[in-house]
């Protein structure tokens, strides 16, 4: 999930992203890292299943744990600015949240990975049938060859058979015709950022009753509370309002990427107002979700919690930070650019009926 709001205002941004349309793909989830899509398993079990017809010197098939090296590379190649490991993404695969019905699919070229979607119905809200396809990309030098349509395909199947009847997935900026075409309209759109983390930001003073906590021996129940009570009001497409404690608990604290260490939270009077969620890869960090409650707005902690969280990463051997937001989401794109962020991307989400 990428940052939210910290303002009096309504919080505006967010979201591990989570996909594209268009064979050249987008984000995940992940905070938006990947727009917090953490899960995901083949939904037909570990075997390889083919889906739909191969093309010249490729073929389509479900993903299955032993893939993630190869995802993870293809990923790192096409989206340079999103971050999720070899051992969350063999989680994803392995073991998804069974409410979501996740699934996802590779394209295979002489043993290679050079595609990748996921879809799943989303049950972070309380929209009914509404649903993602999550993160198509290509290999550059394997698109134009009817693979990315192939994956959309596969995805829509998989989507149309849960009964989904709203699908959202987020494309590049070029590849917004390509989304036309295929029934998809443009709705928000969204910015990732970069920040070069030498030297670190300096360890931020708290005021008087404020204190910053690493996620370290934290209750998780309570830091899901804070969580899901920070998101209310998330600038999207729809209201993230119905994430489930098991949900949360195995794409967030149980992701083998979660930074405990680095991530941070405010407490206030023993209570958590704040907090700045860390998952990471080697010397790369994602800002999965940085938030504020609603009556705790307008007081800069938010920023507090965020560079603290970036401080302690930075410590830890983090030496780039990512995140997302929306672009309508003006309070956290200031916070970023106060703290030295520059824009390395951009996405929209697009919308699309299904039958």
């Amino acid at each position: 999930m990428p940052d939210a709001a910290a303002s009096p205002s309504p919080p505006t941004g967010t979201a591990e992203p989570t996909g594209t349309a268009a064979p050249t793909g987008t984000t995940e989830p992940t905070g938006t890292d990947e727009q917090r899509r953490p899960s995901v398993p083949p939904a037909h079990g570990p075997s390889a299943r083919p889906t739909g017809q191969p093309g010249a010197g490729w073929r389509i098939r479900t993903a299955r744990p032993d893939d993630a090296p190869g995802v993870v590379a293809l990923r790192s190649l096409v989206h340079p600015y999103l971050v999720r490991g070899v051992a969350s993404t063999r989680q994803m695969i392995a073991q998804p949240p069974p409410e979501e019905d996740w699934t996802a699919w590779v394209a295979e070229a002489d043993g290679l990975i050079v595609g990748w979607a996921s879809a799943y119905r989303n049950t972070h809200t309380s929209v009914p049938d509404f649903g993602d396809v999550s993160t198509l990309h290509v290999h550059p030098e394997h698109r134009g060859r009817g693979v990315g349509t192939a994956l959309l395909t596969a995805a829509l199947d998989h989507l149309c058979s849960l009964r989904v009847r709203r699908v959202r997935t987020w494309v590049q900026t070029g590849s917004l015709p390509y989304a036309h075409r295929h029934g998809f309209t443009p709705s928000r759109e969204l910015r990732y950022s970069a920040l070069d983390l030498r030297p670190a930001p300096p360890m931020p003073e708290p005021p008087a009753g404020v204190r910053l906590l690493p996620l370290t021996g934290l209750d998780p129940y309570q830091v899901h509370l804070l969580d899901a009570a920070a998101a209310v009001g998330e600038p999207g497409d729809v209201p993230v309002d119905a994430t489930s404690y098991s949900l949360w608990r195995s794409e967030c604290w149980d992701n083998p990427g979660l930074d405990l260490a680095a991530g941070t939270v405010a407490e206030v009077d023993g209570t958590l107002v704040a907090l700045s969620l860390v998952k990471r890869d080697g010397d790369r960090m994602w800002s999965d979700f940085t938030a504020t409650r609603p009556e705790y707005r307008g007081r800069g902690l938010a920023r507090l919690t965020k560079q603290a969280a970036l401080h302690r990463a930075a410590g830890r051997g983090v030496r780039t930070a990512y995140t997302s937001n929306d672009e309508a989401n003006a309070p956290m794109l200031a916070v970023n650019t106060r703290l030295g962020y520059r824009p390395v991307a951009s996405a929209w989400s697009c919308l699309r009926d299904l039958p």
